[in-house]
């Protein structure tokens, strides 16, 4: 008999519309990101991946539909209140996004500085012990322009679990990475996902990525204007029938199966 526990829903997308005034970049979006899961945004460049990500995160409203995060409708929340969901998130942007004039340390100490009533003390083990996780134990006192772009990536990262989210949110994270600095980042982000149990939602084109940490996953496209497939990239390679999906998903080549090079 299967014992396998039923997903649990995290985030649930409901006929979501996204724009800017009048250009509408993406309508009746619906999609489950369920608890545990790396779920990828993904689709071609000016599909409106990030502008998706900036509506889960709260920097952007949506034009129409709605974001719950479990049984809270998130867009119908006052602002302050919203503010407060944020901290349950954990965001990794592009860049790593880190403070060039503050430390490795200082930089990952702010937000439990600002968030927590923690002592000083307490704060730099977190620090110590996040920063031991994404392999960076020694670098504290070293200041962003001192290390590798890598390393400023896995360093946001330490960031961005500094108060342990529910919900932990990349911004395309392998854009400007070698393979094998590409390939390290996503091995740290499996690890971190199991052995924190946080939601991971990652926006990326990067189809060894998506191949190799996603578990689920939404396509949009940019030509109908909404969602394409949704389920596991290896599920929709296999049975979506989408012209535009198959595309993505092998680089625009029928006979190519990038799944098969993971």
């Amino acid at each position: 008999m299967d014992t396998k526990a039923a997903p649990s829903p995290h985030i649930v997308v409901r006929d979501l519309t996204m724009g800017y005034q009048d250009v509408v970049l993406m309508r009746n979006l619906d999609f489950t990101v369920n608890r545990g899961d790396v779920f990828a945004i993904m689709g071609g460049s000016g599909c409106g991946k990030s502008t998706l990500l900036r509506i889960l995160i709260g920097l952007k409203a949506p034009s129409a539909g709605s974001v719950h995060y479990g049984e809270i409708d998130f867009w119908s929340l006052e602002e302050d209140q919203r503010n407060r969901m944020l901290r349950q998130f954990g965001i990794l942007y592009q860049s790593g996004a880190l403070w060039s004039s503050m430390t490795l340390l200082e930089n990952i100490s702010l937000p439990l500085e600002l968030y927590t009533d923690l002592k000083s003390r307490v704060i730099r083990e977190i620090v110590h012990f996040k920063l031991s996780l994404v392999g960076l134990a020694g670098f504290e006192n070293y200041y962003p322009s001192e290390i590798s772009g890598g390393m400023r990536k896995r360093a946001g990262l330490a960031r961005a679990m500094a108060l342990d989210p529910q919900v932990l949110f990349f911004d395309e994270p392998s854009a400007g990475l070698d393979p094998v600095s590409a390939k390290n980042l996503d091995d740290l982000i499996l690890t971190i996902n199991d052995s924190m149990g946080a939601t991971v939602v990652i926006v990326t084109h990067e189809l060894p990525s998506i191949f190799a940490i996603a578990n689920n996953a939404v396509f949009l496209d940019i030509r109908t204007r909404t969602a394409a497939a949704t389920g596991s990239p290896r599920q929709m390679l296999e049975s979506s029938g989408n012209a535009a999906v198959i595309r993505f998903l092998t680089r625009g080549s029928s006979n190519a199966d990038p799944s098969k090079e993971i």
